[in-house]
């Protein structure tokens, strides 16, 4: 197969020092040039809509880069295009200009983008707020000013009114509200549940994605913690502790060449997932054991190099794409324009470091050796985490958007998330191969035509450490218990899921191991195969699929001979990894009033490393063990 088209203009960037990292930055910002407005306040990337209107989706285009500006140039860089957001600036707070921002009001999404804005003002002052005339200072301040009045969600939003105070207080403004601020971080506080964990949102939301991370309080938290140090030393304190928590759960969000497991909402932010690391730089927090200095610079730029060579990350003038590995509007939300995917930009933040910071100056190191081949229950975010023969993953359960979000259910309810097969999420709503149901256990009560799956997980918890136990109640006579068990050192290519399933009503039940790219060596679809051969195999209560990819297969381990194997090929654009996948899938009818339906569910999963070409020689042997229910479950079965 021809790869002309597979490259990105970044490709050749090693990203390995402050220079090229730098140069990385630099590349994106040009690209924003065509694209920005004749006053410099407004970058247009595109005409899709969002739920909120277009002057707020352009000013998301030029706030967004700002998070990757104001590191460069606080880090002692230079960028020569940095007159354009200052005309930006001066021009977008001016309400007499074409090209105004338009004033807040209540959950504006204007307050989204004053966090950048903020953080600018804090620690770039002589580059962008200093340039300014009297007039276009007086308007900036304002502008940041006018959120302070106003209604905010009551989630990690309430960070972005922290920054623009911060930002207002560091060019000493008289709208710098103080006591708006400690009332916002107050509340804030509140979101905590221990072990370095918040929650996004008050008691009772059980949202605990990357938004609890990289994506807002983590990094939030960690930047501010140096920022505000001797205003706020106490509270900087207890935020930077946190962090130290946190970085020894959070770490196992990461594989060894350099990923990022997607789960949860808003992943077209792509490298922000890692944007944790550098901010504990940033935040000048010392890695607690096992993470190293080196061990930090390596899961930050991993990361980073990871996404500077995924082609469809890219449009080809080097501006983003929305969607994950490849543009992909199924997978976003309402909230997406154009301009949303530059929170990428919050994981420049290592620039502002100098050379001889100890991330700079440490040589990049891999992986721990410490936390590979390991298996750790997560009891906060309630995932256990494992990468153990060399997959990374975490099975969930319990987690749920809080409010309505689009494909909540692919986001938070399956069974399990990769770094290396990522998710899938819905395309339509016809059929079973519409459905995307990947790590999840779809179910049907009228032959086929709608299906439904587990979003509103409820009495999740992980118990003694061993598995996740919850249930799910898709109909008012149907109820689902499910046992989620990670994989052993004796069988570390499988996971189990154990279900007993009580229905009053006719099922048709479809669950779906991980998908994985479905295309031969030749690009076409893959054809059945045996042994370790790349294509397809469906055998009674066993299917599984092989790629350049690696290997995934899915098979029943009690004698169910009505559940039948199939190598099933999802509709395209499924996937948030791969735009042609297939997924090994077990299918069953269930009658009503049966009794108690156990489903006892083997998961094989196993990626390429290093870009090579399927999985490591001698994985069937792997395939051919069988891991075994736990005695405790089992008795419940007898």
């Amino acid at each position: 197969m021809s790869s002309f088209a597979n490259t990105t203009p970044f490709a050749s960037n090693p990203v390995t020092t402050k220079a090229e990292l730098a140069q990385y930055l630099t590349g994106l910002l040009d690209a924003l040039a065509p694209h920005t407005s004749p006053g410099g306040a407004r970058i247009h990337l595109g005409f899709t809509g969002t739920h909120y209107d277009e002057a707020a989706a352009q000013l998301e285009g030029f706030s967004r880069p700002i998070w990757g500006l104001a590191s460069l140039l606080a880090g002692g860089g230079s960028y020569p295009g940095v007159d354009r957001w200052v005309r930006g600036f001066a021009n977008g707070t001016n309400p007499d200009h074409e090209e105004f921002w338009g004033n807040m009001r209540n959950k504006d999404q204007r307050m989204v983008e004053c966090s950048a804005i903020g953080f600018s003002l804090s620690v770039a002052r002589e580059q962008l707020w200093d340039p300014l005339p009297a007039e276009g200072k007086r308007h900036l301040e304002e502008w940041l000013g006018g959120m302070n009045d106003k209604e905010m969600p009551n989630t990690n939003w309430l960070w972005f009114r922290v920054f623009a105070n911060l930002g207002l207080s560091k060019v000493g403004s008289p709208r710098f509200d103080a006591k708006r601020m400690k009332a916002d971080l107050d509340h804030l506080d509140t979101f905590y549940i221990g072990d370095g964990w918040s929650r996004d949102g008050p008691e009772g939301v059980v949202q605990l994605d990357y938004y609890s991370s990289s994506f807002a309080i983590q990094y939030a938290q960690l930047v501010y913690s140096k920022l505000a140090r001797k205003e706020d030393p106490e509270r900087c304190e207890e935020f930077r502790n946190r962090a130290r928590k946190f970085a020894l759960d959070f770490v196992h969000y990461f594989d060894e060449e350099g990923r990022a497991i997607p789960f949860g909402r808003s992943l077209t932010y792509r490298a922000a997932m890692s944007s944790f690391w550098g901010a504990l730089a940033f935040a000048d927090v010392e890695p607690p054991v096992p993470l190293t200095w080196g061990a930090v610079k390596g899961l930050q730029l991993r990361n980073l190099r990871y996404w500077a060579r995924q082609p469809g990350a890219y449009n080809v003038d080097g501006t983003f794409t929305i969607g994950f590995c490849y543009p992909n509007h199924n997978m976003t939300e309402n909230y997406n324009s154009p301009g949303s995917p530059y929170w990428f930009c919050k994981s420049f933040i290592a620039l502002a470091l100098p050379e001889s910071h100890p991330f700079w100056a440490s040589p990049e190191e891999p992986y721990p050796a410490a936390l590979r081949n390991t298996v750790k229950p997560l009891y906060k975010p309630l995932h256990i985490a494992t990468n153990l023969g060399g997959h990374t993953y975490i099975l969930s359960s319990g987690q749920q958007c809080s409010y309505p979000v689009k494909q909540s259910a692919a986001k938070y309810g399956k069974f399990a998330y990769s770094s290396a097969f990522g998710y899938s999420v819905p395309v339509g709503s016809l059929t079973l191969e519409e459905l995307g149901a990947d790590s999840a256990l779809a179910l049907s009560d009228d032959d086929g035509e709608v299906w439904k799956v587990r979003r509103d997980t409820r009495e999740a918890r992980i118990e003694d450490g061993k598995w996740l136990h919850s249930m799910w109640y898709p109909w008012k006579d149907v109820s689902v218990e499910t046992w989620l068990i990670p994989p052993t050192p004796d069988v570390p290519l499988w996971h189990l899921r154990i279900h007993r399933i009580k229905t009053g009503r006719k099922l048709l039940s479809a669950e779906g191991g991980w998908a994985i790219y479905g295309q031969g060596p030749d690009d076409r679809a893959l054809e059945p195969s045996t042994e370790e051969a790349f294509g397809t195999l469906e055998s009674g209560s066993e299917a599984r699929a092989t790629s350049k990819a690696g290997v995934s297969g899915i098979a029943e381990l009690r004698q169910r001979p009505s559940r039948k194997g199939k190598a099933m090929r999802t509709d395209a654009n499924t996937n948030l990894m791969v735009p042609r996948a297939v997924m090994p899938t077990l299918m069953e009818e269930h009658e009503a009033g049966q009794g108690d339906v156990w489903l006892v569910t083997a998961v094989f999963g196993l990626p390429s490393v290093g870009g090579q070409d399927g999985a490591a020689p001698g994985w069937e042997a792997e395939w051919r063990k069988r891991p075994v229910i736990p005695q405790e479950i089992a008795a419940l079965m007898a």
